[in-house]
């Protein structure tokens, strides 16, 4: 009989193995859409290539380790140089 809970699988809603990346190992639009700088409140841009959170307004890159944003002004990386120009976007 499968009226029994504990026969009926559960429901998870979302059936991906995580629902922070999606299928190519990013993060999720809909969470970016959610994430800010914690500096500045603007809006976060993914790169890619370098796996990171760009904060442009900040000029500072979030790592993002195993799928999660570290989003730590301590553990980010700098977008200036020495002389305090922007780098060149990668």
């Amino acid at each position: 009989m499968t009226d029994d809970p504990k026969t009926e699988p559960a429901e998870t809603g979302d059936p991906s193995p995580s629902a922070q990346t999606d299928a190519h190992g990013g993060i999720d639009p809909q969470l970016l859409d959610l994430l800010v700088c914690p500096l500045t409140k603007k809006p976060l841009r993914h790169d890619v290539e370098a796996d990171e959170l760009v904060s442009e307004a900040a000029g500072l890159a979030y790592p993002i380790r195993g799928g999660v944003p570290i989003l730590l002004p301590s553990e980010a990386r700098s977008l200036r140089d020495e002389n305090g120009d922007a780098e060149p976007a990668s």
